[in-house]
């Protein structure tokens, strides 16, 4: 069996500049609403990246590491860090940027935390 939404609960067909003016501003929003729900020590961490929220199909959290110590302290703490985006929203996603030559991206998905945090601590 196939259920499909009524016309007008669908998605438009084409975005409009207003749909991308709304965009940008929620995603600033939750940029502030994040960055206010962390704690000293994950605010100074998150100053020292360059990082932002995209929303997409889910919430996104991307953070770009200047070098390698502060990649490892990000890596570090991702079990905190998601725990502060959960608060955001529960299905949300973390993308880390290591420094240029070391390394592809490593995701997480703010749902897998108790399981990194225990696979970390091991």
């Amino acid at each position: 069996m196939t259920f499909a939404l009524p016309p007008d609960d669908q998605p438009p067909a084409s975005t409009t500049d207003l749909d991308a003016t709304l965009r940008r501003r929620l995603e600033l929003s939750m940029r502030k609403h994040f960055f206010e729900a962390c704690d000293g020590s994950m605010q100074s961490l998150l100053m020292e990246c360059s990082w932002t929220i995209n929303i997409a199909e889910v919430l996104m959290l991307v953070i770009h590491c200047p070098d390698a110590t502060t990649n490892w302290r990000v890596l570090n703490g991702m079990a905190q860090i998601a725990e502060f985006l959960a608060q955001t929203s529960p299905l949300a996603k973390i993308r880390v940027y290591p420094p240029m030559g070391m390394g592809g991206p490593f995701d997480m998905r703010v749902n897998e935390r108790s399981e990194y945090r225990v696979s970390v601590n091991e």
